[in-house]
């Protein structure tokens, strides 16, 4: 799936600071990019927690890679609400939000599957959970299905960091 097709593209997003971010802000390190949303149960703050651990596991190398999460739901994670949650992951993760047009651009350019579920007393976001890894000029590079151990990702990503 690495390189295969065009997945990637520009973004404009908020992050958990109330800061406007672009894409061109992470340029110059390796990015991982995750969508997803706050009051996932369980793949999320799986995910998130992994991305956590492989940053960790790659030390001093993990300094040239920025965790990003993008939420699915900016109806309910607003900029505050993702200070608590993504900084619990790891403290270097931003989490951006915005309108949903601009998280539908986002999520479109990266074919992202989304969907809002409705549940008894409020709703859901399905959703795919892939890691994106992107090079340091912003370029899709392929991505880490759900699940992905650490070790197995900083096998991928440590040629890339030294």
């Amino acid at each position: 799936m690495w390189n295969r097709e065009p997945v990637g593209g520009p973004f404009r997003l908020v992050d958990h600071t109330g800061k406007t971010r672009s894409d061109a802000d992470f340029h110059g390190k390796l990015v991982l990019l995750y969508f997803g949303f706050t009051y996932c149960p369980d793949l999320c703050p799986t995910d998130l927690a992994t991305i956590g651990a492989l940053v960790e596991k790659l030390g001093k190398a993990g300094e040239s890679l920025q965790p990003l999460f993008v939420t699915l739901d900016p109806e309910r994670d607003t900029a505050e609400r993702l200070a608590s949650y993504v900084t619990f992951f790891h403290p270097r993760m931003i989490g951006l939000t915005g309108d949903e047009a601009s998280i539908a651009k986002a999520a479109n350019a990266y074919k992202v599957y989304y969907a809002k579920v409705p549940t008894e007393h409020s709703y859901t976001v399905d959703h795919s959970g892939y890691v994106y890894l992107l090079d340091r000029a912003g370029r899709y590079l392929g991505f880490f299905p759900p699940g992905t151990p650490p070790e197995q990702m900083a096998d991928v990503i440590r040629p890339l960091v030294q």
